[in-house]
C-alpha cells in the first residue's frame, strides 16, 4: 500500500482531543458551562446594576427636586440710566432677550444641558408694588403687593380660560401708560380678579401705569420648571409683614404681561430686572458626569464661565442655582451606600472564586488516573496543560459570553466595559486556574499516592505562616472597619470591604485545625460499640477529600455573606419602621395646624368607633413654654414643649412604640384632680417627666411654670430621652387632669389595620383642617430613590447568591468523593450491609462536615455582624436624609436570625438528601456494576 493511501487512515485514527473529551462527559461539560454562565452573569450584572441605580438616582434627584433649587438663573439689573432711552427700551424687548437666551443656551459648559422647552426669560419687578384698588381682598387690612412679569412663551405653557391673551397695542415705550396682562386661575380666585379689571401702578414720572387684565389662564403643567421655578407666577401667597408684634399677613401675587410690554416696566418703582431662567435637562446625565457637572456649576456661579455669561448677557449679571446642593446630597448618599454594597460584592466574588476552584478540584480528582497515566508515558506538563486549557476554553468562553449577554439584556443603561471586565475575569480565572491546578498535581509522574487523613495530618510551617498572615489581615480589616466605618473620607477601601471574607477565611482555618479533636474523641467512643456503621462513617469523615479547607471556606464565606446581606436588609427595615414611628408617634395621628387646634369630643368619639382602632391617647401640646431661669442666673430664650397626657393611655402608647416608656404612676399627683375650669391650689406640686435637657434646667426642687394651660409648680419625677407625642429634645410631660385649661390638640391611635380613609372622613366632617398621618404611609415614603431600591436589590441578590453557592459547595464537596462512596457501598453489600445501613453510613459520614459548616456558618455570621456593626451605619441606605437631619440619627446593623439559620439549615438538609439519594441510587445499580476486575478504586 502506498504512503498516500495510508495517510487518511492514520489521520482518522487520531481523534481530536477536545471533541473526544466533550463527547466522553457531556453532562459534566454542560454543568460546568452552566456554572460559568451564572458566575459570569453575576460578575457582569453587578457593575451594571450599580451604574444603573446611580444614574437613575442622579436623574431622580435632579427631576424631583424643587425647580427653585435646580434652575440656573442668569439675572441682572435694568439697563443703566446713562444709556439713551431708545437703547434701554431695545435691550428689554422680546428680540433682544431671545437673542441672549439662545447664546446662553449654546454657551453652557458640558455636561450642563438645558431643557429649552421649560426655560424662560423676561423682565420682572424685583420689588413687589402695593396695589390700592378697593376691590382687592385684605385679610388683615393690608394692601396686596403685585409683581409684574413679562415671561416668554406664555401661550405655549398655559390654556386660556376666560377673556383674551394679553397683547401690545402698537409699540410700547417707557412713556406708555396702559398695558395688558393675564393672571392664573389661582391668582384670580384669591385676589377676586376678573377680566376687564385694572390696576394702577405708580411710576417715577408721576402718571401711573394702568395694567388691564384681559384674560385668566390655567398652567398646562403646574409642576414644571416654567411655572415652579418662581411659584408666585402660578399661585399667590400670604406673607407676614415684618414686625415684632402679632404677625399680619397680606397677599402677594404676579401679573403676566406680554414680552414686548417690558419697556413700560422701566418707568415703574418696582426695580425691574432682566432674567434668563435655564431649566436643566438631566435625561442623559450619568454618575460619571457628577464631578464635571459640579465643576461646571461652580464655574458658572463664580468662575470663568460666569465671565463668559457676562460677555453674552451683560457685565453685571449673576448666576444663581441650588444644583451644587443637590449634587452634594447625591454624593453623600452614593458615598454612604457604595461601600456597603461593595462588602456584598467582595463576599459573593470570593465565594464564586472558591466555587470555581472547587470545580477545578473535582475535575482534577475525576481525571487524576487518566492524566497520571499520560504523565507516566512521557507526556509533558506543557502539553497536558495546553490540552486542558483548550478543553476548558471551548466550554468557558462561550459560557462567559452568554453570561455577559444576559447581564447586558437584564440591566440596561450602564457602561459596557466594567461588565466585560467582570465576565472576562471569570473566564480568565476558569481558563487559567483550573488547568494550572490540575497540571501541578502531576509535576512528578506517579500513578498512586498515599492516603492523607485530616485526623492524622500535621500542618506545615509554610501553612502556619500563611494562616498567621491571614489572621493579621483579618484583624487589621475588622479594626479599620470598626474605627473608620464604611464611609471613610478616602472612599471605598477593599481591605475594609473584604473584612467578612477574611473573617470567614480565618474561621475556616481555625475550624479545620480544631476539627480533628472532636472527631478523634468520637472515633474512640464509637469504636467501643458493636456496630461498624458509626465507626466507618466517622473514619471516612476524616478524609481530606471531603473535609478540606476549600469547601469549608466556601461554605463559611457564603453563609456569612448571606447572613450579612440579610442583616443589612433587616437593619434597613428596622430603621424605616423606627423612623416612621418617631415621625407619627403611633400607628396614626390626628392633629391641626401646629398642634394648636383643639379636637372636638365628637371627633374623638367618631375616631374611637372607627374600625381597626385599638386604643387612643389624647394629648395636649403647647410649644414654646418658658422655663424658669437657671440657678446659674444666665437667662436664655430656650423654651420647652408642654405635653398634657392621660398617664394610663399614654404609658401604654409609649410601651407599644418603644419610645420613652415609663410607669403610669410616675405622673400621679397627690390629692384630688383639679376640676375643669378652676384654678389649682398654689401649693400643689405636679410631678412631671422631662427630657434630660429640661431636667438639668429645672433641677430637683419645685419650680413655677407658666403656660396657656395654666400656672402651676412642677417637680421632676423622672427623665425620658424621647416621647411619642413630639420629636423635640426639650419637653415636659404632665397629667392633663391637673391642668387648668384642658383640651385635646392631638390624638394618637394604635391599631393593627387602621383605615386611613375612614379617619380622614371623620376629620373632614368636623369642618376644621385636621391632618391625618399614618405610620404605614410614612413608612412607605422612605423608599423614594432609585439608589435605595437598587442597593436593596443587590443585597437581596447577595442573599440568594450566597445561599445558592453554599448549597453548591456542599454538593461539589459530596460529588468529589461520590465514586469512592459508591464503590465502598458495593463492597460492603457483598459483606452483608443492608440498604438501610448503607443510607445510615453515608448520612453519618456527611453529617460531621455538614454540621461543622452549618455551626461554623452560624457562629462566624453572628461574630462577623457583631464585629462589623459599630462601623456600619445604614441610615443613608434606609432613609433619604442624612444622619441628624431626619427622624433617626443612626441605623445600626443588627443580626437577622432568619438569614443565619435558614442557609445553615439548608446545608444540613442538602447533605442528608444527597447522601440518601446516593445510597438509594447505589442500591438500584447493584454491586456487580461497581466491582469490576482491575478497578483500582
Amino acid at each position: 500500500m502506498s504512503p498516500r493511501s495510508r495517510t487518511p487512515r492514520a489521520a482518522a485514527a487520531c481523534a481530536p482531543w477536545v471533541r473526544t473529551r466533550l463527547r466522553t462527559a457531556p453532562g459534566a461539560a454542560c454543568a460546568f458551562a452552566l456554572l460559568v454562565v451564572v458566575t459570569a452573569f453575576l460578575a457582569a450584572a453587578f457593575p451594571r446594576a450599580v451604574d444603573s441605580y446611580e444614574n437613575k438616582g442622579l436623574r431622580h434627584d435632579l427631576g424631583e427636586v424643587d425647580p427653585t433649587r435646580s434652575v440656573l438663573e442668569v439675572s441682572g439689573p435694568q439697563p443703566g440710566l446713562e444709556l439713551p432711552v431708545a437703547a434701554r427700551e431695545s435691550a428689554v424687548r422680546e428680540a433682544a432677550l431671545a437673542s441672549v437666551q439662545r447664546r446662553v443656551l449654546t454657551g453652557l459648559p458640558e455636561p450642563v444641558r438645558a431643557d429649552a422647552s421649560q426655560s424662560a426669560y423676561g423682565v420682572r419687578t424685583s420689588e413687589p408694588i402695593p396695589a390700592g384698588e378697593p376691590w382687592f381682598p385684605r385679610p388683615y387690612g393690608l394692601d396686596p403687593a403685585l409683581t409684574y412679569v413679562t415671561q416668554s412663551a406664555l401661550p405655549g405653557h398655559a390654556t386660556l380660560r376666560t377673556g383674551t391673551w394679553p397683547a401690545v397695542r402698537g409699540e410700547v415705550t417707557l412713556t406708555t401708560r396702559e398695558v395688558e396682562a393675564a393672571v392664573t386661575e389661582q391668582t384670580a380666585k384669591a385676589l377676586r380678579i376678573r377680566p376687564g379689571a385694572t390696576v394702577s401702578v405708580p411710576t417715577r414720572g408721576g402718571e401711573p401705569l394702568t395694567v388691564r387684565i384681559t384674560g385668566i389662564v390655567a398652567p398646562r403643567d403646574p409642576g414644571a420648571s416654567y411655572w415652579s421655578a418662581e411659584p408666585l407666577l402660578r399661585s399667590p401667597s400670604l406673607v407676614a409683614q415684618p414686625t415684632k408684634e402679632t404677625p399680619r399677613y397680606y397677599w402677594i401675587a404676579a401679573l403676566l404681561l406680554p414680552p414686548d410690554a417690558a419697556p413700560a416696566l422701566l418707568a415703574t418703582t418696582g426695580q425691574p430686572e432682566l432674567y434668563w431662567r435655564i431649566a436643566p435637562d438631566g435625561a442623559r446625565l450619568t454618575a460619571l458626569d457628577v464631578p464635571r457637572l459640579r465643576t461646571a456649576v461652580a464655574s458658572l456661579e463664580g468662575g470663568p464661565e460666569l465671565l463668559e455669561m457676562r460677555e453674552v448677557a451683560g457685565d453685571t449679571v449673576t448666576v444663581t442655582t441650588g444644583l451644587d446642593e443637590v449634587l452634594t446630597a447625591y454624593d453623600g448618599m452614593r458615598g454612604a451606600i457604595q461601600p456597603v454594597v461593595t462588602v456584598a460584592a467582595v463576599g459573593i466574588g470570593a465565594v464564586a472564586a472558591v466555587i470555581l476552584l472547587m470545580t477545578g478540584g473535582l475535575m482534577a480528582g475525576r481525571r487524576h488516573a487518566e492524566l497520571a497515566l499520560l504523565r507516566a508515558r512521557g507526556a509533558s506538563l506543557s502539553g497536558i496543560g495546553g490540552r486542558l486549557l483548550a478543553e476548558t476554553a471551548v466550554t468557558a468562553v462561550p459560557a462567559g459570553a452568554l453570561g455577559l449577554l444576559l447581564a447586558v439584556l437584564a440591566v440596561g443603561e450602564a457602561r459596557l466595559w466594567p461588565a466585560v471586565a467582570g465576565a472576562a475575569g471569570v473566564v480568565a480565572l476558569v481558563c487559567v486556574a483550573l488547568p494550572l491546578r490540575t497540571t501541578l498535581l502531576h509535576r512528578t509522574p506517579r500513578l498512586h499516592g498515599g492516603r492523607e487523613d485530616l485526623v492524622a495530618a500535621r500542618p506545615s510551617r509554610r501553612r502556619t505562616v500563611a494562616e498567621l498572615t491571614l489572621l493579621v489581615l483579618a484583624v487589621g480589616a475588622v479594626t479599620a472597619l470598626r474605627r473608620r466605618g464604611t464611609d471613610g473620607a478616602g472612599g471605598t477601601d477593599l481591605l475594609i470591604s473584604a473584612a467578612p471574607v477574611l473573617v470567614g477565611l480565618i474561621a475556616s482555618v481555625v475550624l479545620v485545625r480544631l476539627y480533628p479533636l472532636p472527631l478523634r474523641l468520637a472515633l474512640r467512643s464509637v469504636a467501643k460499640l458493636r456496630g461498624a456503621v458509626g465507626f466507618l462513617a466517622l473514619a471516612r469523615a476524616g478524609r481530606t477529600s471531603a473535609a478540606g479547607t476549600l469547601p469549608l471556606l466556601a461554605l463559611l464565606v457564603a453563609l456569612t455573606t448571606a447572613a450579612f446581606g440579610g442583616s443589612v436588609l433587616a437593619g434597613v427595615a428596622d430603621a424605616r419602621d423606627g423612623a416612621a414611628v418617631r415621625a407619627v408617634g403611633a400607628d396614626a395621628r390626628i392633629s391641626g395646624q401646629a398642634d394648636s387646634v383643639p379636637l372636638s369630643d365628637g371627633l374623638i368619639r367618631a375616631v374611637r368607633e372607627t374600625d381597626g382602632v385599638r386604643d387612643t391617647a389624647p394629648v395636649q401640646i403647647e410649644y414654646g413654654v418658658a422655663l424658669p431661669a437657671p440657678e446659674s442666673g444666665f437667662e436664655d430664650a430656650k423654651g420647652a414643649t408642654l405635653i398634657g397626657v392621660d398617664p394610663v393611655t399614654y404609658s401604654r402608647l409609649a410601651r407599644s412604640t418603644g419610645i420613652g416608656a415609663f410607669p403610669a404612676d410616675r405622673l400621679e399627683a397627690t390629692g384630688p384632680a383639679t376640676p375643669k375650669g378652676t384654678l389649682p391650689s398654689k401649693d400643689r406640686v405636679l410631678p412631671v417627666l422631662v427630657s434630660p435637657s429640661v431636667a438639668q434646667r429645672l433641677g430637683d426642687r419645685p419650680r413655677d411654670l407658666q403656660s396657656l394651660a395654666g400656672d402651676f409648680k412642677v417637680r421632676v419625677a423622672g427623665t425620658v430621652a424621647d416621647t411619642p407625642a413630639v420629636d423635640d429634645t426639650s419637653f415636659i410631660i404632665v397629667d392633663s387632669a391637673s391642668l387648668t385649661h384642658r383640651r385635646t390638640t392631638a390624638l394618637l391611635l394604635t391599631g393593627d389595620r387602621l383605615d386611613a380613609g375612614a379617619l380622614r372622613t371623620a376629620a373632614r366632617h368636623t369642618g376644621e383642617d385636621f391632618t391625618v398621618l399614618t405610620r404605614a404611609e410614612e413608612r412607605a415614603s422612605y423608599v423614594d430613590t432609585p439608589m435605595q431600591t437598587g442597593a436593596e436589590r443587590i443585597y437581596a441578590a447577595a442573599i440568594a447568591a450566597g445561599a445558592g453557592y453554599a448549597l453548591l459547595a456542599v454538593l461539589l464537596s459530596l460529588l468529589q468523593t461520590a465514586p469512592e462512596r459508591t464503590t465502598l457501598l458495593a463492597r460492603l453489600r457483598t459483606m452483608g450491609l443492608t440498604s438501610r445501613q448503607g443510607g445510615r453510613l453515608l448520612g453519618f459520614e456527611a453529617m460531621p462536615q455538614a454540621l461543622l459548616a452549618a455551626g461554623g456558618g452560624l457562629l462566624v455570621g453572628w461574630a462577623t455582624i457583631a464585629l462589623l456593626a459599630p462601623g456600619i451605619d445604614l441610615v443613608r441606605l434606609a432613609l433619604s436624609s442624612g444622619p441628624g437631619s431626619g427622624p433617626l440619627d443612626t441605623a445600626p446593623l443588627r443580626t437577622d436570625p432568619w438569614s443565619l439559620v435558614l442557609p445553615a439549615l439548608g446545608v444540613v438538609v442538602l447533605a442528608a438528601v444527597v447522601a440518601g439519594a446516593q445510597a438509594w441510587w447505589a442500591g438500584r445499580r447493584g454491586s456487580i456494576t461497581e466491582l469490576r476486575a482491575g478497578d483500582s478504586r
